[in-house]
């Protein structure tokens, strides 16, 4: 069988709010606009989401079930499961009779009327209601949940030691931390360095990573600089 994680109870309950959602919108577009052209469509559509809607709870109402005796959980989160469990039966048994009522008016051929509309109405709240407790349950309480995920990665801003914040990865300083005149260079990991100061000149700058392909010319050596006063040797 295949494993749902945590159970099979969110696969079907996201059917039964659809389905019940859009029969109540269909029946009260129905109902208000008797005369428009597409009314028996919208009708026939409601009739069809409420009756699947009915199958499907049955589903729902078994596997929530399941999950309430199966969900590890704590003392506060067992009070809201009983809360949530108690809000989807009272649902179950408001939205069934009213599934039944549909079929038998349907096969009968009389119209819907303003009391069937009103305990549509108010099946809708309680299905509501149900459904953002059963929410609660996940986001609250994190029923259900294996793991929390980790803040990790760039892109998070970083704060410096005087209180200045910056984007890391951006590859930018705020203004007022860059001197009149420093020379600035990226080095890849998204933070403005200066650049280090020039050698005193004459002195030769010894580095390995500045102009990596050039070659730096070599004084002569004394005993080969031209002496008037010297005779050539070849």
């Amino acid at each position: 069988m295949i494993e749902i994680i945590p159970n099979w109870h969110p696969l079907f309950v996201h059917f039964t709010v659809a389905l019940f959602s859009i029969a109540v919108l269909f029946f009260i577009l129905g109902t208000a606009l008797p005369t428009h052209k597409w009314r028996d469509q919208w009708l026939t559509v409601a009739h069809w989401n409420l009756w699947v809607g009915a199958a499907i709870s049955l589903g729902t109402a078994t596997a929530g079930w399941f999950a309430f005796n199966s969900v590890n959980h704590d003392t506060p989160s067992h009070a809201a499961m009983i809360e949530h469990r108690n809000l989807a039966l009272v649902t179950l048994a408001v939205f069934l009779p009213i599934a039944v009522w549909s079929l038998a008016r349907y096969r009968a051929g009389k119209p819907v009327q303003v009391v069937f509309l009103a305990a549509l109405l108010v099946a809708q709240g309680l299905l509501v209601s149900t459904a953002w407790h059963g929410a609660e349950l996940v986001y609250r309480h994190g029923l259900g949940v294996m793991s929390l995920p980790k803040k990790e990665g760039d892109g998070h801003a970083h704060e410096h030691s005087d209180g200045a914040a910056h984007d890391q990865g951006s590859g930018t300083m705020p203004a007022d931390m860059r001197e009149p005149n420093a020379l600035l260079h990226n080095e890849g990991d998204g933070h403005a360095h200066d650049e280090p100061p020039a050698p005193p000149h004459g002195v030769q700058e010894n580095t390995n990573t500045a102009n990596a392909g050039a070659t730096t010319p070599m004084k002569k050596p004394r005993d080969h600089v031209d002496d008037p006063a010297r005779p050539h040797t070849h």
